[in-house]
């Protein structure tokens, strides 16, 4: 019989074929070739379908090459695979028959060589290998493992990963499911990094130590307008937010878009100094407090007969000259609002709503120049914490026999706070008290005293929010001359650690917004286009 067809660099049977220096994978093989081996091979890359022409193949060794990479569906076409060995012998390491025990008896021994470099498979590399039993991937330079690597590996039995530098970070995370599931036989695999994991076994790694989840804010809709404030709001079961455009002389209220996840115009209401917009929405009806620096300031109810706000009221222009910010809450029943007023002259005043209106309730802190007030429920007992350009932030505690708001004294010794914010941990409260100069500061609430946690570089700051997203606290820390800082709430060591960088020019408030199945965090500025960012959660796992 005439011998079978055999490429120069290989020595072949009628059914098995032994490659050496090749410079590509051998095209004219015999066709009933059930058994390959290659050795010392020089193409750098298994690309897909590569042996598709010899479908008949139930053994492959692919040992000691200088393969660096095994691609997409490399391996396509041989549904009757059974072996597959793809080995370098590396220092210390080993050949197929320490890799599976024993030789198998069908293919020859191949001798080999070293340089074997395997960096990475693709995650569809095993594509279509109904028939595979037996995967050896020994003493390559694999750091790591597509996801589901093994899944169309039905009947696998054996597998061996030994002489591999593997990270055992996020990435190797579902390996470690994968081998507290599995049949395969897979002899001990080794962590060659990160440091607290080198050496240990793979298979005795907890899945509980793996934290893959991590966040990010990313740019969701950019409004184009500057702006100061942003307040969001629910009417009518559906979402708005009102923000304050000085430069456009209005009170901007958007509406959110469920079908598109954006938020659309809605309405206008003329403002032509407007500082603050606050929403209020009060037995069933929808009221907002523009707050202006000059020409006063006003009270507009939303009305439905007419489609569109109404101005009802003036606030006291004697008493709010140069407001600042705007607190509404509810007490045993009755809505109040206050406005920081930060004129010499003026005071923060307190607003109780009536049966025709808001009236002047309670004047607070006349002569400070308040720059911010914040509402506060603190053990049941409702405070306002009013933070000045003359004096350390004052305390006002409810009394509800009076009514009214009475001194309880003051946050420490810090002076000239921009803004004043409050969050609560468990059972523990916090203040975050910003300042333009000099550092802002992380205090707890201990009764009486306030114990300051930590210090931020905060040069030009006027905002500080804290903001929890789910069962993560984080800080928003803007700067006119910087980037802002979101800081990211460790319990253990009670302190914020910087988490992400933002670019928003001149930061006047921050709120964050969940908007259903969206969460988002509002940047007005006061220099630039104001950013709409959306919170993510990734898993480094996938």
């Amino acid at each position: 019989p005439r011998p079978p067809p055999c490429p120069p660099s290989c020595s072949c049977t009628r059914d098995t074929a032994f490659c050496v220096d090749s410079k590509a994978i051998p095209r004219n093989l015999p066709p009933e070739v059930i058994s390959l081996t290659m050795v010392n091979a020089a193409f750098p890359e298994i690309r897909e379908a590569a042996f598709a022409h010899i479908p008949s193949l139930q053994f492959l060794l692919l040992n000691s090459n200088k393969l660096a990479l095994i691609g997409d569906g490399a391996f396509a076409g041989l549904s009757h695979l059974q072996y597959l060995c793809v080995v370098g012998t590396r220092a210390g390491g080993t050949g197929t028959g320490a890799a599976w025990g024993r030789a198998p008896a069908s293919p020859p021994a191949p001798r080999f060589i070293e340089n074997n470099d395997i960096q990475a498979l693709a995650k569809g590399t095993f594509r279509g290998l109904k028939s595979l039993t037996h995967l050896s991937l020994a003493n390559n330079n694999l750091q790591t493992l597509p996801r589901d690597l093994f899944k169309p590996l039905d009947i696998l039995s054996d597998l061996d990963l030994r002489g591999n530098a593997l990270a055992c970070d996020c990435k190797i995370k579902w390996l470690v499911e994968w081998l507290e599931t599995t049949n395969t036989t897979v002899p001990a695999v080794f962590c060659s990094s990160p440091g607290q994991r080198q050496g240990q076994r793979i298979r005795d790694l907890a899945l509980a130590d793996f934290e893959c989840i991590t966040t990010d804010f990313v740019v969701h809709q950019v409004l184009p307008f500057q702006a100061v404030s942003a307040e969001p709001f629910t009417y009518a079961s559906d979402l708005y937010l009102a923000l304050a455009q000085p430069g456009a002389s209005s009170c901007t209220v958007l509406k959110w878009d469920y079908v598109e996840r954006k938020l659309r115009d809605f309405d206008r209401i003329p403002a032509h100094s407007a500082v603050h917009c606050k929403p209020i929405v009060a037995h069933e009806q929808l009221y907002v407090v523009v707050a202006q620096l000059f020409g006063g300031s006003y009270i507009y109810r939303w009305d439905t007969t007419v489609d569109k706000f109404i101005k009802i009221q003036d606030i006291d222009s004697q008493k709010t000259r140069k407001p600042n910010d705007i607190e509404a809450f509810q007490i045993e029943g009755d809505w109040y609002f206050v406005i920081a007023d930060s004129s010499k002259a003026g005071s923060t005043s307190l607003y109780r709503l009536s049966q025709n209106g808001f009236y002047s309730h309670q004047a607070l802190h006349a002569w400070h120049r308040d720059t911010d007030v914040e509402y506060v429920e603190n053990e049941g007992k409702p405070r306002l914490i009013i933070s000045s350009s003359s004096q350390a932030p004052v305390i006002y505690q409810w009394n509800r026999a009076q009514k009214q708001f009475t001194p309880q004294g003051e946050v420490g010794d810090v002076l000239d706070v921009q803004m004043v914010k409050h969050f609560k941990v468990k059972r523990d409260h916090f203040l975050c008290l910003s300042r333009y100069i000099g550092d802002s500061k992380v205090v707890r609430w201990d009764g009486p005293r306030f114990v300051e946690l930590q210090t931020l570089p905060s040069r030009g700051s006027m905002v500080m929010q804290p903001f929890a997203v789910g069962q993560r606290q984080y800080l928003a820390l803007g700067s006119d001359f910087s980037f802002t800082h979101v800081y990211l709430w460790e319990e253990e060591k009670q302190k914020f650690a910087k988490f992400q960088e933002l670019s928003v020019q001149a930061p006047r408030a921050f709120r964050y917004v969940p908007a259903a199945d969206v969460q988002l965090l509002l940047a007005p500025s006061f220099k630039a286009n104001t950013l709409v960012y959306r919170h993510v959660v990734v898993d480094l796992s996938l």
